[in-house]
């Protein structure tokens, strides 16, 4: 089955970058839409970028211009650069492997798919 497992993440003080990475493993990965997720504690789970198989991509208002998703297919990996990070950035980062997903369907539906264990990011002075 589809395993993903992410990296990356840190303690990185306002005004920073972190890059994440999300390793995907059992199954062809060029057939799936990969979003990233975050969430804060006390916070629900919510989606931050996504990309399609064909490298079509979208954000969350709240990250747009400050976050760039990007995908190796031959590394079969998905990179989250997240650069001017703020505070309220702080969450565990998952990322999510839906087979043949819109964006449309990444930001409109419930969440499905295969998750990673997820990373964490600390924006913090």
């Amino acid at each position: 089955q589809v395993q993903l497992v992410e990296s990356g993440g840190g303690l990185v003080h306002p005004g920073g970058s972190l890059m994440l990475s999300c390793a995907f493993s059992g199954s062809i990965f060029s057939v799936y839409t990969i979003g990233w997720h975050r969430q804060a504690p006390g916070k629900q789970r919510e989606l931050v970028a996504a990309i399609t198989s064909d490298g079509n991509s979208d954000y969350a208002e709240s990250v747009e211009g400050r976050f760039a998703i990007s995908r190796d297919n031959e590394k079969e990996t998905v990179s989250l650069q997240m650069n001017s990070l703020k505070p309220e950035d702080t969450a565990v980062y998952y990322c999510n492997a839906v087979a043949g997903a819109t964006l449309w369907t990444m930001w409109k539906a419930a969440p499905v798919g295969s998750w990673g264990q997820g990373t964490q990011v600390t924006v913090s002075s």
